[in-house]
């Protein structure tokens, strides 16, 4: 039976460290994955209205296919300068690119950002939004551990009508195999069954997780297509978003990794109800760790589907646990 890497975070996959740093007057945050060692990455979107920071560096047609960080967070279009804090804080640590030895190093800092800007904090920032230095703070904050629930780029999100939140697992498919999540959601649709209580992706938790959670055997049918506890009511389009990322210790290729970020939105659908609407900017990302090589030829699809299968599962587990330890705060 496989099980949680040992802290059940994004940071079981080797050589990734995650930070984060919030504004509680504001009532946003932003949360930056550091991967320097990343050999590849992807990215796929399916969301109407994305919010997103140089993601055809990650294209495989494209030179670089990879990224030294990724930046999750709130803010809308003015969260994108989260990462020019980063890349400026890179460089001047020397991560990055270099031509030549005197040139400033070039870090690839890739991102998304999610709406939070009508969730009762101050926004009256005039020409100085917070972005630029949380992503600078979150960068310095970058380890193994990390908090979840509100905080980073979950704080001030909602998941359909209830708190939504920062959220990470793992799993561990053996011969040092790991594939993990971490999300920040903020969704239109809502991560609960009927009850308004059972997690949609309850019967992907593992552990306790979700607080041990059971599923509820009186559970009504979901017959509604879109539930009551979601955002339909006051929707206004691009005022969402899930952004979420998964890393694995595969060696894979930028193409792979694409395949990876597709097969991962299932988690999405597997845990929010509905999902990738118009008004949603749902983007995945995925990193390479590229420590654990796996076998070509047709052993090779099999095991790039088996980590695509099991990066849907993290996910839709991160999901309800932003959620619930956002509930729990």
């Amino acid at each position: 039976m496989y099980k949680p890497g040992p802290k059940n975070l994004i940071t079981d996959v080797e050589g990734i460290t995650v930070g984060n740093a919030v504004d509680e007057k504001v009532r946003t945050g932003t949360t930056v994955l550091l991967c320097p060692n990343s050999v590849t990455g992807g990215v796929d979107v399916r969301g109407g209205g994305p919010g997103l920071r140089d993601v055809e560096v990650l294209s495989p047609e494209n030179l670089v296919g990879r990224a030294d960080a990724v930046v999750l967070s709130g803010g809308s279009v003015f969260g994108l300068s989260a990462g020019d804090g980063v890349a400026k804080a890179m460089s001047k640590d020397d991560i990055g690119l270099k031509f030549t030895p005197n040139m400033p190093a070039v870090p690839i800092v890739v991102g998304a950002i999610l709406f939070d800007l009508v969730n009762g904090g101050d926004k009256d920032w005039g020409m100085d939004t917070p972005y630029h230095d949380l992503g600078i703070d979150a960068l310095n904050n970058a380890s193994e551990d990390f908090d979840l629930g509100n905080a980073g780029a979950g704080l001030g999100a909602r998941a359909g009508n209830k708190e939504g939140g920062l959220g990470s697992t793992s799993i561990d498919l053996g011969d040092g195999l790991i594939v993990g999540a971490l999300v920040a959601v903020n969704s239109v649709g809502s991560v609960f069954m009927p009850d308004g209580e059972t997690y949609w992706a309850q019967p992907f938790a593992i552990g306790d997780e979700l607080g041990g959670q059971k599923a509820n055997p009186n559970q009504e049918s979901a017959t509604t297509p879109v539930p009551e506890d979601t955002k339909m009511g006051g929707m206004t389009p691009g005022t969402n978003t899930t952004i979420g990322i998964i890393a694995t210790s595969a060696k894979l290729t930028s193409a792979e990794c694409k395949r990876v970020a597709m097969m991962a939105h299932d988690g999405f659908a597997r845990a929010i109800r509905p999902v990738h609407m118009p008004s949603d900017g749902d983007t995945i990302f995925c990193i390479s760790g590229g420590s654990v090589e796996i076998p070509d030829g047709p052993m090779r699809s099999r095991r790039l589907g088996e980590i695509g299968a099991a990066a849907a599962d993290v996910m839709a587990r991160a999901i309800a646990r932003g959620v619930y330890e956002a509930q729990k705060d």
